[in-house]
């Protein structure tokens, strides 16, 4: 439920800052007992999504101003010392006003420039599906609460079914945004996030990007999809895995294309994902089951810590050939275009990759169709 609820309010950081001669203006106001010299940070991310200060100023009287260059569009974000929250606000050519509070940032004002308007648009909707969601999780917890069993059961189907239909109405509530406003740079934003979590196949989201405006696809984040769009093409099913080499949990190179079976199983994971370390004794099941048969699978870690990744190998009993440069997303990951986990990629003797991403008794159904 809460992953739902971040997602919707959570849009992903931009990576680069394009430094143009085209200049903006943001004044902001905050209300709230706020002392004359409390700073306030203009932040952004860095290329491991990591946020940075881009400029700082104070408040004084209620109000701080930041001035800079905006060449094209870029999401920023809005920090104040000691306050919790932030303000998302699109940095882009142009006059911008925030009217903020400091006990609800996230509900702040923004307008004076087309993609602020745009965002202040989307937002609304989307805090109102938000809204929703919270209720709902309400309604969980005192469901959950019932001491009839029946009851309580029949509760807890009826809101779950409930949230999936939700979940279905922000996802078409956001495609359709992006559809409808091939202007927006939320638009993109959108697009990134459903090519991260592969809400849709690449074709789709292909199709609705070509459809923005060439300014949205230049800025950063257009750029950035380009990028992912273009590298999904040497990954996509039908083309020839790519290879690479990685050191293994003892320190010797391995290579993709040592170690190619009958059907391959190439599986991005780490210690610290949740999610593939529940799926986990899935993979141990299938490769109990078919590794006589030539099946092979090679783990390929994203940890950041070698003691994390060969701990998890050992609690999980994971018997197959693993690497990791132990260096979170890096260049294999890159090179897969992999950006969340898990991700897998399973080949055929050939190493031609015949499926992506396949879980559970999918993954399996796969797998005996290539060996039994």
């Amino acid at each position: 439920m809460m992953k739902f609820i971040y997602t919707l309010l959570a849009v992903a950081f931009i990576a680069a800052c394009n430094k143009g001669s085209d200049g903006f203006t943001l004044n902001g106001t905050m209300k709230g007992d706020l002392k004359n010299g409390t700073q306030v940070f203009l932040r952004k991310a860095n290329e491991q999504n990591m946020p940075i200060d881009v400029d700082t100023t104070t408040i004084e009287n209620g109000q701080f101003m930041f001035k800079g260059d905006a060449a094209s569009p870029e999401l920023h974000y809005i920090f104040v010392d000691n306050i919790r929250g932030n303000i998302p606000v699109i940095i882009e050519e142009g006059d911008i006003l925030v009217r903020a509070q400091k006990d609800s940032m996230a509900y702040a004002q923004l307008e004076g420039t087309l993609q602020n308007n745009l965002f202040t648009d989307f937002m609304e909707e989307s805090r109102a599906l938000t809204s929703r969601a919270m209720s709902m999780q309400d309604d969980m917890r005192n469901a959950s609460a019932e001491k009839d069993s029946s009851a309580r059961e029949a509760a807890v189907t009826s809101l779950q079914d409930e949230y999936i239909e939700l979940q279905d109405e922000a996802k078409k509530f956001e495609l359709d945004f992006a559809r409808e406003n091939p202007n927006a740079l939320i638009s993109a934003l959108i697009l990134d996030k459903v090519l991260t979590t592969k809400a849709l196949p690449e074709e789709e989201v292909k199709a609705l990007f070509d459809a923005l405006t060439p300014e949205i696809r230049a800025t950063t984040v257009g750029k950035k999809i380009t990028e992912k769009l273009s590298k999904g093409k040497s990954t996509a099913v039908g083309a020839k895995a790519p290879n690479f080499s990685a050191p293994t949990p003892s320190g010797e190179e391995l290579a993709l294309n040592d170690v190619l079976g009958k059907a391959t199983i190439v599986d991005f994971w780490a210690a610290w994902c949740k999610p593939c370390r529940v799926e986990n004794p899935n993979v141990v099941a299938v490769y109990n089951k078919y590794h006589d048969k030539g099946l092979s699978i090679l783990g390929v870690s994203l940890d950041r810590k070698a003691e994390d990744w060969k701990q998890a190998i050992a609690d999980d009993g994971l018997l197959w050939n693993h690497v990791s440069n132990v260096n979170y997303f890096d260049e294999i990951a890159q090179l897969y275009n992999v950006d969340a986990i898990p991700a897998t990629f399973i080949l055929d003797e050939n190493g031609v990759i015949v499926a992506k991403d396949l879980r559970g008794p999918e993954l399996e159904k796969k797998i005996a169709e290539m060996l039994d």
